[in-house]
This record gives C-alpha cells, structure tokens and sequence, in this order.
C-alpha cells in the first residue's frame, strides 16, 4: 500500500508535464506551419468569442468575397475558365445563409456551412473549401464561445485537411499562396485579443496573395501558359485573401 501511495503522489506530480507532452506541436518543414496532434483537437475551450461574433465574421468575410466577384472573375479569365468569381460568390452565399440558419454552437454552424458547400455544383474550389470548412468544424467547440487557442486549433486543423489533399506548396500559385501565411501566421500569435488574431491573419494573406504575381502557375488551366503567368495574382490566393479580410471585420 505504501507503494501504491507514492506510485499516485509521482503520476499527481508529474501529470502536468504528461499533458503538456500531448499537446506539443509538430512543425511541417514543407509549409513552414506548425501542426498540433490530435490531442490537442481533442480538447475543447469556452472562450471570450462568442458564436454570434463569430458569425458576424463568417458572413463579412463572405461579403468580401461576394462584392469581389468582377475582380476574381477578371483575374481568373487571362488563365482560367473565367468562373472563379461566380464559384466563390455561390460558396459565400451558401457559407451565409447555413451561418444564418445554423442552430446549436460554434461546431455545428460551421459543418452546417461545410455541408453547404459541399452540394453546390462549381468548380475546383468547391470541394477545397469543402475540405477546409471542415476541418475547421472537426476541431471546433461544441459550446457558443470560443478562445484564442480554440481558434489556433480550428485554424490549424482546417488547413491541416486541406493541405492533405492539395499537393500545393508556397509559391506554386494556388490559394495555398494566402492560406499557408495565414495559418502561419495564426498558429505563431501569442497573444489573447481574437480580433488582432485575425488582422494579423488577414495581414499575411493578402501579402501572399500579393506576392502570388511573382509565381509560375504549377496547377489548372493555368499552368500551360508557364512563365506567361507571372505578373498576374492567383484568383484562388485572392478569394482567400479577401475572405480572411472580412474575417479581420467586426
């Protein structure tokens, strides 16, 4: 018995740094991003952003993207199909009306705007924001709130899905050229203020979108026009781009 006490008082003493052990980060080399495991997605936080807040954020960042159609449009035509605007005007719509009429808590507004976009009919980037919603929703709160960290780890894993079926990398002039910034971004903030989480966010984004212009399109349509394509933004980083913008709205 004497044993067993002091077998309980050592896991008592050092259960802290066991739990901090589950959750270490590991960092992707590739994407320059740091990823938590899956314990660290297991855990769920109540925070200081409400899902009404949230939502707010949502729908401008929709917003954004909606009133930016003839751009995305115009951009997506020298190399594309030209349907890049109308595809994510039809994603923004949809991500708005299920926020608007999504009942429960954080999670399942956002895999009610998942499952939204996943039966619209679009182009490709129907089911990359399909993929990345949710990942987002996998590791959201069930809750109504949420804190700096449980946006990290909703932010973290919905990359992490996304980057799991896309193949692109920094620089290969794809959405990923504003998303990888802004998860990085993201996933380095040390602070507690939700709303500068997300300027920073937006921040890094539009600088990735702005420096897609220097890049050779590796994917789509795009890329049999090669080196013809430096000089124009990736349509797909700049609908990104703009999304995290009104995200960075109040």
């Amino acid at each position: 018995m004497h044993n067993f006490i002091i077998l309980v008082l050592y896991i008592i003493e050092k259960l802290p740094t066991l739990i901090d052990f589950c959750y270490q980060p590991v960092y992707d080399a590739d994407t320059n991003v740091t990823k938590k495991s899956p314990a660290h997605y297991a855990r769920k936080r109540e925070g200081n952003m409400k899902k009404e807040e949230l939502a707010a954020r949502l729908k401008n960042a929709c917003a954004c993207v909606v009133e930016s159609e003839a751009l995305l449009t115009e951009i997506d035509s020298k190399f594309g199909d030209a349907d890049h605007g109308l595809t994510m005007s039809k994603i923004a719509a949809a991500i708005t009306q299920a926020v608007d009429e999504s009942q429960g808590g954080i999670q399942n507004m956002l895999d009610d705007a998942a499952m939204a976009v996943m039966e619209l009919n679009g182009g490709s980037a129907v089911p990359l924001w399909n993929t990345w919603l949710d990942g987002m929703q996998e590791a959201a709160p069930a809750g109504d709130a949420v804190d700096v960290a449980g946006l990290q780890a909703m932010f973290a894993s919905a990359f992490e899905a996304l980057d799991d079926i896309s193949g692109a990398k920094e620089g290969d002039k794809t959405m990923m050229d504003a998303l990888i910034p802004a998860s990085r971004a993201i996933a380095a903030y040390t602070g507690s203020d939700e709303a500068e989480l997300f300027t920073l966010a937006a921040q890094a984004a539009r600088a990735g979108a702005e420096a897609s212009k220097n890049f050779v399109s590796k994917f789509g349509r795009a890329k049999s026009y090669g080196e013809q394509t430096i000089g124009t933004p990736d349509a797909g980083a700049v609908s990104m781009s703009l999304f995290f913008q009104g995200l960075a709205q109040q």
